[in-house]
C-alpha cells in the first residue's frame, strides 16, 4: 500500500512537471497554450505543497498538538471566542481572505502576459503567503487570540509593537477601501446584485440561530438550507431586476458605499455566531461552487489562451499599469501570492474559533485555494483576445490599441451578448465577468445563456469581496480598541459596548470616506503596495516568533520569503510615491489633495516598515547570535491541557 502511495505521488509529481513544461513554453513553445494547462500545473503544485510543505510546517515547525487547550475553549464568551466546527470556520476563514485580490489582481497584471503572473500565483502563495498566513494563525492561537500589533509588541518590543499597530490600522482602512470599491462598481445600478446580496443577510441571521439556538451541531441541515435559500435569492434578484420593484433595488454610487459601511458596522458588533460566520459559510459555498464550476468549465471547454506569455509592456508603459513588471507585477497580483490582509484575519476572528490546534492548517489550505481562484481569474481574462481585453479594460480608442499592436477583435460581439457596452470600462471587473461568461456559456446545455452568466459573475465578485469587508471591519475595531486601550483602559476590554460601538465607527467613518472620493486609479495601487508591505511585516513577526519556540534552525521558512517580499515592495511603495507627487504637481483642487495623501499614506506605511525590521533585526541578531536571553507570551501547553483525546496533527 506504502508504494502505491508513493508511485501515486510522484505521477502527480510528474504531471506537475510536464504541465509547468507546457506553460512555461520549455515544451512546444511557439504553439498557443492550452488554458486547461494552467490548471493542471497549479492543482498539481498545490496538492503536492499542502501534502509535503504543509505537513512538514504542521509537525516539525509549528507542532501542532490537539493536547493544547485553545483559546475558543479557555475563553469561551459566546461573542468572539467560540469553539467553532472546523468546515464552518474553513468557510469563514476563506470566505474572509478571498477578497478582491484573487479576483482582480491576476486579470490587471494580465497586461504583462499571462506568465509572469501565473508564475508568482502559484509560487509565491506557496513558499510565502500560505506560510505566513499558517504561522501567524497558530501565534495568535497560542497567545490567547492576540492580534498581529499585539504580538510584535510582546514578542519583539514596544517600538515594533507601536509601530505596527499603527501601520496597520492604515493598511486596514486602505484595504477595505480598496476591497469596498469593487463592490459599488459592481453594484451601481445593478439592481439584481443588490438585491440578491441584500436577501444574504436576513439568510445569515437565520442560519446563525437555526446552528446557535434551535439546532445546535447541525451543521448539514444548516447547510442544505443554506444553499436552498442562496439559490433562491440568486433566481429572486433576476426576477426581481426585471420588475417594477427594480427601481428600489437600482442604486447610487454613494447610496451603495453608505449602506456598505452600515453592513460593516452590524457585522463588527454583533456576535460572530450571529452574522459574520454564517454568512461567510454561506458565501463559501458560491465561491467554492463557482471556482469548481470554472475548473469544471476550462477541462470541458479547454480554452485557448490567447494572451502571449509575456507582452510589450513588462518594460513599463503599459495602459492599465504604467510601471515595469518589476515591481509592479507582484503588487498587482496582490492577495492572491501573499497577502499581509491574511495576517489580521489569522490574527483577529479565525484563532479565537478554532475548536483544535490541528484544525490550524485551515491557515495553509485556505491560501492555496485563493491562489487557485487568483489562476482561474487570470486564465477567464486571458482567454479574450489581448485587443479586447485592453479595449475592456482601459478608456483607449480601437484605432490607439490598434497602433500599439493590440487590435480590437470581437468588442461589439462581446457587448452582444452579454446585453451590456463593456468596451472602456476599466478595474478587471467586467473583463473578469465576460470571461467566465464565455467559459460558463460553453458548458453543455448553457448556449445562449451568457449575458445571465454575465451578470451572475459580477454577482459573484461582489459576494466574494464583500466577506472580506465584514470580517476586516471587526479586525480593524480590535486593532482600534487595543491602539485606544494604551489612553483609555476601558478599551481594552474587548466585548465593552461603547468601546466596541465607537471603534466600530471609527473604523466604516475611515474606509468609507476613502472609498466615497477615491477611484481605482488612486486606491487600488496603494492597496496593492499597503498590502504587500504588511506581508513584509507579518513574515517579520513570524521569524522572531519562530526563533522564541526554538526553531531558529527553520528561520529560513519565514525569512527568505520576508526578504524578497520586501524588496519588492519597498522599491514598488517609492514607485507609488513619486507617481503620486508627480500626478498631484500636475493636478489640481481636490484631485491633487487626493493624490497627496495617498503619497503620504504610502510613505508613513513604508516608514514605519523599515523601522519594524530594523528593530527586528536588532533583536534577531541578540537572540541568535548574543545569545540572550529572552520571554514569550505563548500560553504553554501546561497551563491549560484539553481532556479530549488527540487525534491525527493533519
Amino acid at each position: 500500500m506504502t508504494r502505491l502511495v508513493s508511485i501515486g505521488w510522484a505521477a502527480v509529481a510528474a504531471l506537475c512537471a510536464v504541465g509547468f513544461g507546457v506553460v512555461t513554453g520549455v515544451f512546444n513553445p511557439d504553439e498557443k497554450v492550452n488554458g486547461l494547462w494552467l490548471v493542471v500545473a497549479s492543482a498539481c503544485f498545490y496538492v503536492l505543497a499542502y501534502r509535503f510543505y504543509g505537513r512538514f510546517l504542521a509537525r516539525r515547525v509549528l507542532e501542532l498538538d490537539d493536547r493544547r487547550l485553545t483559546p475558543a475553549h479557555r475563553l469561551n464568551d459566546g461573542a468572539n471566542f467560540q469553539p467553532t466546527n472546523r468546515w464552518v470556520l474553513f468557510g469563514h476563514h476563506f470566505a474572509a481572505i478571498a477578497g478582491a485580490g484573487p479576483l482582480l489582481g491576476p486579470v490587471l497584471a494580465a497586461q504583462f502576459g499571462f506568465l509572469p503572473g501565473f508564475l508568482w500565483l502559484v509560487i509565491g502563495a506557496v513558499l510565502a503567503g500560505a506560510v505566513q498566513d499558517f504561522v501567524i494563525l497558530v501565534a495568535s492561537m497560542r497567545r490567547n487570540g492576540r492580534s498581529l500589533p499585539q504580538i510584535a509588541r510582546d514578542e519583539i518590543g514596544p517600538v515594533t509593537g507601536l509601530a505596527t499597530a499603527v501601520a496597520v490600522l492604515f493598511i486596514v482602512v486602505v484595504a477595505l477601501a480598496g476591497l469596498g470599491l469593487a463592490v459599488v462598481n459592481a453594484l451601481y445600478h445593478n439592481p439584481w446584485g443588490t438585491f440578491t446580496l441584500a436577501l444574504t443577510i436576513p439568510i445569515a441571521f437565520f442560519m446563525g440561530f437555526y446552528l446557535q439556538r434551535w439546532r445546535p451541531g447541525r451543521v448539514g441541515e444548516m447547510s442544505a438550507i443554506g444553499v436552498v435559500l442562496l439559490v433562491g435569492a440568486v433566481v429572486a434578484g433576476r426576477a426581481v431586476a426585471q420588475s417594477p420593484s427594480a427601481a428600489w433595488f437600482d442604486l447610487e454610487r454613494d447610496t451603495l458605499v453608505w449602506l456598505l459601511a452600515g453592513y460593516g458596522f452590524l457585522a463588527s458588533v454583533l456576535p460572530v455566531w450571529m452574522l459574520l460566520v454564517p454568512r461567510d459559510y454561506l458565501s463559501s459555498f458560491m465561491k467554492v461552487s463557482v471556482i469548481a464550476l470554472l475548473g469544471v468549465g476550462v477541462i470541458v471547454m479547454a480554452p485557448t489562451i490567447e494572451m502571449p506569455r509575456v507582452t510589450g509592456f513588462i518594460a513599463g508603459g503599459g495602459p492599465i499599469i504604467p510601471g515595469p513588471i518589476f515591481p509592479f507585477v507582484f503588487i498587482t497580483i496582490a492577495c492572491g501570492a501573499i497577502s499581509g490582509f491574511h495576517s489580521l484575519v489569522a490574527s483577529g476572528t479565525t484563532p479565537k474559533m478554532i475548536d483544535r490546534e490541528s484544525h490550524a492548517i485551515i491557515g495553509y489550505g485556505a491560501m492555496l485555494m485563493e491562489s487557485f481562484v487568483g489562476v482561474i481569474a487570470l486564465i477567464a481574462a486571458s482567454i479574450l483576445v489581448p485587443g479586447d481585453y485592453f479595449a475592456i479594460n482601459t478608456g483607449l480608442s480601437a484605432d490607439t490599441l490598434g497602433a500599439l499592436g493590440y487590435p480590437v477583435a470581437h468588442i461589439q460581439e462581446l457587448s452582444r451578448l452579454v446585453e451590456q457596452e463593456v468596451m472602456g470600462r476599466p478595474g478587471g471587473a467586467v473583463s473578469l465577468a465576460v470571461g467566465m461568461a464565455s467559459i460558463f456559456s460553453a458548458l453543455p446545455g448553457m448556449a445562449g445563456l451568457m449575458a445571465y452568466w454575465y451578470q451572475f459573475a459580477l454577482l459573484f465578485e461582489a459576494l466574494f469581496i464583500l466577506t472580506t469587508i465584514d470580517a476586516g471591519t471587526r479586525v480593524g475595531r480590535y486593532l482600534v480598541q487595543e491602539l485606544g486601550g494604551m489612553v483609555y483602559a476601558p478599551l481594552r476590554t474587548i466585548n465593552w459596548t461603547p468601546g466596541v460601538i465607537g471603534a466600530s465607527l471609527l473604523v466604516v467613518g475611515g474606509w468609507g470616506y476613502l472609498l466615497s472620493t477615491g477611484t481605482v486609479a488612486t486606491i487600488w495601487p496603494m492597496f496593492g503596495a499597503a498590502n504587500q508591505l504588511l506581508g513584509m511585516l507579518a513574515l517579520c513577526v513570524g521569524t522572531t516568533v519562530l526563533i522564541k519556540m526554538g526553531k531558529a534552525r527553520y528561520l529560513w521558512v519565514t525569512a527568505v520569503p520576508m526578504i524578497f517580499v520586501g524588496v519588492i515592495t519597498l522599491s514598488g511603495s517609492y514607485e507609488l510615491l513619486v507617481l503620486f507627487a508627480r500626478k498631484a504637481a500636475g493636478t489640481a483642487g481636490g484631485e491633487a489633495v487626493a493624490f497627496y495623501l495617498d503619497a503620504i499614506l504610502v510613505g508613513i506605511v513604508a516608514v514605519l516598515a523599515m523601522i519594524i525590521l530594523a528593530d527586528s533585526l536588532a533583536k534577531w541578531y541578540g537572540f541568535v547570535i548574543k545569545k540572550k536571553p529572552y520571554t514569550s507570551s505563548e500560553v504553554t501547553a501546561e497551563e491549560g491541557g484539553i481532556t479530549i483525546p488527540a487525534g491525527p496533527c493533519c
